[in-house]
């Protein structure tokens, strides 16, 4: 059994590269997704990545994650980490394990990103290394999902050998 894990991204995301670089980086949304392919390749996982402005998009794709084959959720919500209800409903109705992960790191910003309602449903949360909050996040979602599940089916998701 692969692992398969969905990676959303909320609202304006899709400017990153050309929004606030000195805030957010260069990297794009695009480049950032392929990276994520690249290490749950390696790391014997599938990855499928999504992005919407729209918070409806996003609490439909994160509410049928499991009925659709997902065993975990990576996500950035965005602007809406702070002010959605619906969010946090739907990763609690998920019933997989979610990590909320963001490029900055919100509680060294403005007091209302402090506040982190999805956070509430998630299992972890990485937040202030740029890009790589979203690999770090997608590796221990893996890890996570590796211990979780049981030995018969975890045997066969073990990581694959480096320079295999």
């Amino acid at each position: 059994m692969t692992p398969r894990v969905l990676v959303l991204s909320g609202p304006n995301l899709q400017l990153l590269g050309a929004r606030e670089p000195a805030l957010y980086g260069s990297t794009t949304l695009a480049e950032i997704h392929g990276r994520l392919l690249e290490v749950g390749g390696a790391e014997g996982a599938e990855i499928e990545a999504r992005q919407s402005n729209h918070e409806g998009d996003l609490v439909t794709w994160l509410g049928e994650a499991a009925r659709d084959g997902f065993h975990g959720v990576v996500i950035n919500p965005g602007a809406y980490t702070h002010t959605s209800v619906a969010l946090l409903d739907a990763a609690r109705a998920s019933g997989l394990p979610v990590i909320e992960v963001h490029l900055s790191n919100p509680d060294a910003r403005e007091p209302f990103r402090r506040r982190t309602l999805v956070g509430r449903a998630c299992l972890g949360r990485v937040a202030g290394f740029g890009p790589l909050s979203y690999e770090l996040g997608l590796l221990g979602l893996l890890r996570h999902l590796r211990r979780e599940m049981p030995p018969e089916i975890a045997a066969r998701v073990e990581q694959p050998a480096r320079g295999a």
